[in-house]
């Protein structure tokens, strides 16, 4: 199958070629008809596999016909980061077709973001909090919104703002389109997710287990043996980019500042940072020229970086599914990443929580505790 087969306009197939996409990815190939047959679309597919392209496309076909400079598609998004993200794959990929968009978010003035939409957008890429913000001032109309959006939709539940997309919700017109894409989705949230749809086409690819690209181990560690467990670890990372995750934000601001201290190349990306310090270090890591990114969950949603190499969980995550999605940032479509996650005795719960939904065991390995003391890199 080729991209050819959607019949899509010639100014969004130059977008397509100008990304460098040839094939379109399982979740591409079994979402964008549906959307472009008018039905709404439950999309689940692992981290990295092509969501947002799969969304994107089908909206700017859609677009093309009817006015322009009127808010008519919007797109939910957990941060900022992913906002951005999404922002850059509307633009790269309808660049020669007019169309417009914009990212709401907090964090920023306000005055900018309303003007954008005063001047005229098609496609808004919105936080719900600022969203809300907006609608509150009476500066943005959902009124004639034809399709909505929700992305990360396990991580938008999960993190609180079902209230708030209730609300936006109620404020669209009744006679939409509506798409939830997400890597996981747990059958609590499913059951929310279908108040939102109405006889959608499910599309569900594999299962909520991490992409097969990607190799994984657990290094067993006292929890004072991580800092030069990690050191230990970069330089056999190779010349791919590498991104650390830690649990909190205080850890993640010192453990960057610690490894630039080191002599790497590093930076932070977490709650505390302003937006322009959130996008220079974003700019930074995008760019190859700082190659160790120390980030806390929430604060690497949005993260598409396709030279990640390597993913080290600093700090276990939280649960199973917050696994899946870190270590779904390196791997990315179809490319071969690792993953090596820092477990302590504390962490056993949470790694045999992992293995289950692997339906294997992690290798271990033992870097760094040879009879040299030199590290062993993560075997091939």
């Amino acid at each position: 199958m080729s991209f050819d087969s959607f019949s899509f306009h010639p100014h969004i197939k130059a977008g397509i070629l100008s990304a460098g996409f040839t094939t379109p990815t399982p979740i591409q190939s079994r979402t964008i008809q549906p959307v472009l047959d008018g039905r709404d679309v439950l999309g689940l597919a692992q981290t990295g596999t092509g969501k947002t392209a799969a969304f994107v496309l089908p909206i700017l076909q859609r677009l093309l016909s009817g006015p322009r400079g009127k808010l008519r598609a919007l797109i939910l998004s957990p941060t900022r980061e992913l906002a951005e993200q999404t922002h850059m794959v509307i633009r790269e990929l309808g660049g020669r077709t007019g169309i417009r968009s914009i990212t709401l978010y907090g964090g920023v003035n306000t005055a900018p973001q309303i003007k954008g939409l005063r001047s005229g957008v098609d496609i808004g890429v919105a936080c719900p909090g600022r969203l809300l913000d907006l609608m509150g001032q009476r500066v943005i109309d959902l009124r004639g919104i034809e399709i909505l959006v929700i992305d990360e939709a396990d991580r938008m539940f999960d993190m609180g703002f079902l209230p708030s997309i209730r609300q936006i919700v109620a404020a669209l017109p009744k006679n939409r389109l509506t798409l939830l894409f997400s890597a996981t989705m747990p059958a609590e949230i499913r059951s929310l997710a279908m108040d939102f749809l109405n006889r959608p086409v499910t599309v569900e690819i594999g299962d909520s287990r991490p992409v097969e690209s990607v190799q994984q181990a657990v290094y067993p560690v006292e929890q004072e043996a991580k800092y030069q467990t990690l050191l230990n670890l970069l330089p056999k990372a190779g010349d791919g980019q590498i991104l650390v995750f830690t649990r909190t934000k205080h850890r993640a601001k010192k453990l960057a500042q610690q490894l630039v201290k080191a002599g790497h190349s590093a930076t932070s990306l977490q709650g505390n940072l302003s937006q322009n310090q959130r996008q220079a270090a974003m700019d930074g890591f995008r760019s190859g020229r700082v190659k160790v990114m120390v980030a806390t969950d929430i604060a690497a949603r949005g993260i598409d970086v396709t030279q990640i190499s390597h993913v080290i969980n600093f700090d276990a995550p939280d649960t199973a599914e917050a696994y899946t999605h870190r270590i779904g940032r390196t791997g990315r479509m179809a490319r071969h990443g690792k993953a090596i996650t820092l477990a302590t005795p504390d962490d056993r719960p949470i790694i045999r929580s992992i293995e289950r939904l692997l339906g294997h065991p992690l290798d271990r390995l033992k870097i760094g505790l040879n009879e040299e003391n030199t590290a062993v890199p993560l075997r091939s």
